[in-house]
């Protein structure tokens, strides 16, 4: 054996259930595609998943650039519901929460149609995501409260901060 190697965790069960260590309140829904005569559907969103918590307020459609870095950003109250549409989207978390059992930890996902999720971003975690190809990628965001135009619940830290322990690639 090569010094350093490591065994990798089992990540999947034989039913190919994916099997994740998420920061507290973290939800995801991984989604089916439904193959049809005509092309593919898939649903975006269901109440019976129980992924958000109250009504959908707001959504937008985001395109993101080629290697673009879109991070670091953390809403107080607003709880960020995300799914990728197009390209191949890494989203990063990290937990500053003071009072969360999980405070500290990371995770991170690498989020695509290819294995259609939807991911529920509670309030008080920082967030980012990259483009991991060279072509534009997009996903919808969907919030549980409208954007406040006059107080945006918006903080944010550059995409290569040293005050969060994940590191996004340089973009070229």
């Amino acid at each position: 054996m090569l010094e350093g190697a490591k065994k990798d965790k089992g990540h999947v069960s034989p039913n190919w259930e994916f099997k994740y260590d998420l920061i507290d309140g973290v939800r995801l829904k991984d989604v089916r595609n439904i193959v049809t005569k005509n092309g593919i559907t898939r649903e975006l969103y269901r109440p019976d998943w129980k992924i958000t918590e109250g009504t959908v307020q707001h959504m937008i459609h985001v395109t993101l650039n080629g290697k673009a870095v879109s991070a670091w950003h953390m809403h107080e109250i607003q709880t960020d519901h995300i799914f990728v549409l197009t390209g191949q989207v890494m989203l990063a978390l990290f937990d500053d929460r003071e009072n969360s059992p999980t405070r500290g930890k990371v995770n991170q996902f690498n989020l695509s149609p290819m294995r259609p999720t939807l991911i529920r971003i509670p309030p008080g975690l920082w967030h980012g995501l990259a483009n991991m190809d060279n072509v534009p990628c997009s996903f919808i965001n969907f919030f549980d409260r409208p954007y406040e135009y006059e107080t945006p619940d918006e903080w944010r830290l550059p995409w290569n901060t040293t005050a969060i322990p994940f590191k996004f690639q340089p973009q070229y």
